[in-house]
């Protein structure tokens, strides 16, 4: 999501806490340490690697296989062949009357042995099956008996019941594309925004660099592929978020939202109460293990090691990187309220406090009337600083204000109780869903704690929201976390008929701790400075949330299309009427198939999509004409979004390429043009993954509506959007007040328009189908269309739902 504003201006930060260049260190020495990193990582969980490291089988499966053992020679047979009986030569001797202790043991290590070839074979089996990416470039709703075999192959492999990092072990490595069909890819991508001029120095800048330069740094990158987890993602979260020393609001952070329609108490201690306990009933089934890995499409496991960090997670700000701080267990949340901080402890003697009596914990910190501290009340802007800023403010913080400190750091998370109101309203539906937009994504300034992992935001009227930390995962992993928790706190746990958590409160907890800042004057300013530069950042952030709901997911689905390349090729038609160009567009996808993925980018301006957007402005070309471009340019897109999810995109290659060639202080221009591009148009669809928690058909309006994020260039927009259900999709645009070019307001209006234009196209030709005449005929053109024509356009407001 919000990873395009940071992917583009990394490169300045390359330097390390000791203010040396890093990056003189010997390559090879880099590439250790990146493996080394790996294994400690498998190292911290033992239990955890013990369990998933013998799935699919289980440690059962070697008491049945060892009892199958001894059964065997106690009927006199012998199922190793004579191995156990070599195996009892070499142990000790220990007497006669210890005859059948030596044959026991030779069982278990005979056992023990075959045990462990077993879960290898079966490990080595899906690993290579896994590999298999056929599956995913095969046309929608196709499938070849090879895949048929693979698919079955896949379920025999797999075993049963499997836990939340039972396929880690098995997960394949991500691949280190070809460098020159990388080259290739890119320069196939630029061309549509390129002049001939321009694209003609940058495509001798590419022979150049594949000439000189990249067979060298492709060989560091396949040896780092061999050692590493993964040859690209611990560079990814170091340089692109790490050492990024911009402000984490709106550059870094992202937000979700809550229902749209309903909010199920106006209690705002009950929500509060409610949420906090269903956050922690998924920590406590995270901790376990007992949520299921995500398979796509049903089939195919996805990483599952970014779940990790979601609790107890914070990032810690240095002058020239950052780290990210993880701690095993964390047994309270720390609470903002009216410029104070408080400590609530979230466990008793007998385990996690029940919604009701987090409620009555909450409630006090409502009704407490101690005013804030002098400069209590902003110290959080110092999170929305620089962080080199906030590093050197943080080190006196911690002298003055240790005890203070970590219990807001050492939180399983953070969380807002907000004085005003917030989400949508009938007065005015459209302000009202901006403003909780632009409260969930820069608030105030300095009522979010950056720095944790998540904040959960808690309104007066017991709305809800999601401030995200976006280094330690991306979206999907938070947002699988919020569609349980929404679903939890209002279908599980519920509310009783006077707006409080079910349940009695508990009198004899003790109150909220309140938490005192022992703040230097010297801080003061820096407090003060702070405030001035997040509220400039606040104010000049333009979000606009509009549900459009004359079709969705349902339509698309109809038409025989994907769903995300409809909405893409709507937007590069919306963008060009905003800004009458093309511009380099950036989509996030997953690449999460492989060991430890993160993400790539999909380039959607494509040629075919800019064919299809001019046939759409000229008045010439003819629906069927316009519609046959339109399908050239999804599956140009559905090509790219495939080919980008198993591992053969383009800017993840050359980023690390480009990391390569600063180790090394080689000087590539082709490199250099490639990250100085900018990315005036980023867009990303928020997955609904957990459509099972939620029934669409019976409660309509208990559907999360996504979130959003800034946008990645000054004068550029962020737009993201999400299905809710079969007929409404949710867009959230950002972009900033500052710029002239931008307003997204009228990007917004111009989505809609596409979104029916495009349509149209579809409509028309069913009538045409119906009418006989086919997809050929080229009398009839879009403005003659009665269901739409331009300057049709409904207001997207709640009153049109």
């Amino acid at each position: 999501m919000a990873e395009a504003h940071q992917a583009v201006g990394f490169r300045p930060s390359l330097t390390s806490d000791a203010g040396e260049v890093e990056l003189s260190a010997p390559m090879l020495q880099e590439i250790y340490l990146s493996g080394l990193r790996s294994w400690k990582r498998h190292l911290s969980r033992f239990w955890n690697d013990f369990l998933t490291g013998v799935f699919p089988a289980s440690p059962l499966s070697w008491l049945f296989l060892f009892s199958a053992i001894q059964l065997a020679w106690f009927l006199q047979l012998d199922p190793s062949l004579g191995l156990m009986e070599k195996i009892k030569e070499l142990l000790p001797d220990w007497g006669g009357q210890h005859h059948r202790l030596r044959g026991a043991l030779a069982a278990a290590l005979f056992a023990s042995c075959l045990w462990g070839a077993l879960i290898f074979t079966l490990h080595v089996a899906l690993r290579l099956l896994l590999s298999y990416h056929g599956w995913l470039l095969q046309p929608h709703g196709a499938m070849s008996s090879r895949t048929k075999t693979w698919l079955a192959l896949v379920r025999i492999f797999s075993g049963r019941h499997p836990m939340l990092f039972s396929y880690q072990r098995s997960l394949p490595r991500q691949p280190v594309p070809s460098v020159q069909d990388t080259v290739r890819k890119y320069l196939e991508s630029v061309r549509p925004v390129l002049s001939d001029e321009d694209f003609d120095w940058t495509a001798a800048l590419a022979r150049e660099f594949l000439r000189l330069q990249a067979s060298l740094l492709q060989w560091y990158l396949q040896l780092k592929s061999w050692w590493a987890s993964n040859y690209v993602s611990d560079w990814w979260e170091e340089f692109v978020y790490l050492r990024s020393r911009n402000s984490l609001m709106v550059n870094s952070n992202y937000y979700m939202m809550d229902f749209l329609y309903v909010t199920p108490t106006p209690v705002q201690a009950a929500r509060a109460g409610n949420a906090v306990h269903a956050l922690l009933l998924y920590r406590h089934r995270l901790n376990r293990q007992e949520i299921l890995p995500t398979l796509l499409m049903g089939m195919r496991p996805l990483c599952s090691a970014q779940y990790e960090k979601i609790f107890n997670t914070t990032r810690i700000p240095g002058v020239h990187k950052d780290h990210i701080r993880h701690l095993r267990d964390s047994r309270h949340v720390a609470v903002f309220h009216r410029g104070r901080f408080f400590r609530v402890g979230t466990h008793s003697q007998s385990g996690l406090l029940s919604p009701r009596a987090l409620e009555q914990q909450f409630q006090r910190i409502l009704d407490d009337p101690s005013p804030a501290c002098p400069h209590e009340e902003h110290l959080a802007a110092l999170t929305a600083a620089p962080r080199d800023v906030w590093a050197q403010v943080r080190k006196s913080l911690k002298t003055q204000a240790q005890e203070a400190l970590e219990a807001v750091e050492g939180a399983a998370f953070f969380v807002s109780l907000d004085s005003e109101p917030a989400g949508l309203t009938k007065e005015d539906p459209a302000a009202s869903l901006d403003a909780y937009a632009h409260a969930l994504l820069a608030g105030r300034g300095h009522d979010r704690w950056l720095d944790k992992s998540f904040s959960l935001i808690v309104f007066s009227n017991g709305k809800l929201g999601l401030s995200v930390e976006h280094s330690w995962a991306d979206c999907p992993i938070s947002g699988h976390m919020w569609e349980f928790t929404l679903a939890t706190e209002c279908f599980q746990l519920g509310y009783a008929a006077d707006g409080h958590c079910k349940g009695h409160p508990d009198l004899s907890l003790p109150q909220p701790q309140r938490l005192h800042w022992d703040l230097p004057d010297k801080i003061h300013l820096s407090i003060s400075l702070a405030l001035r530069g997040a509220k400039t950042l606040s104010g000049n952030i333009d979000c606009h949330v509009f549900p459009f709901s004359h079709f969705g997911k349902s339509f698309i689905k109809r038409c025989h299309l994907s769903s995300d390349s409809f909405i893409q090729m709507a937007l590069q038609l919306a963008y060009f009427r905003d800004r009458g160009q093309f511009c380099l567009t950036y989509e996030s996808t997953m690449t999460r198939l492989f060991l430890e993925g993160r993400t790539e980018t999909v380039r959607s301006c494509t040629r075919e999509a800019c064919n299809f957007v001019r046939a759409m402005e000229d008045k010439e070309k003819t629906d069927p004409q316009c519609l046959a471009l339109f399908r050239l340019a999804v599956d140009k897109h559905q090509a790219l979004l495939k080919a980008a999810m198993s591992g053969q995109g383009v800017d993840r290659h050359l980023f690390a390429l480009f990391v390569v060639s600063q180790f090394l202080h080689l000087q590539s221009p082709f490199l250099d043009q490639v990250h100085s591009a900018q990315w005036q148009l980023a867009t990303s669809q928020i997955p609904v993954q957990q459509i099972h928690l939620f029934d669409v058909h019976s409660y309509p309006d208990y559907v999360s509506s996504g979130g959003g994020f800034g946008p990645a260039d000054d004068h550029g927009y962020g737009v993201s959007y999400i299905f809710m259900g079969d007929d409404v999709i949710t867009f959230h645009i950002s972009s900033k007040k500052s710029s002239t070019r931008t307003d997204s307001h009228r990007l917004g209006q111009h989505i809609e328009d596409a979104l029916l234009d495009v349509a149209a196209l579809f409509q028309e030709g069913q009538r045409l189908k119906r009418r006989g005449l086919g997809e050929d005929d080229s009398g009839h053109s879009r403005d003659s269309l009665p269901c739409h024509t331009r300057g049709s356009r409904a207001p997207t407001t709640a009153t049109n739902f």
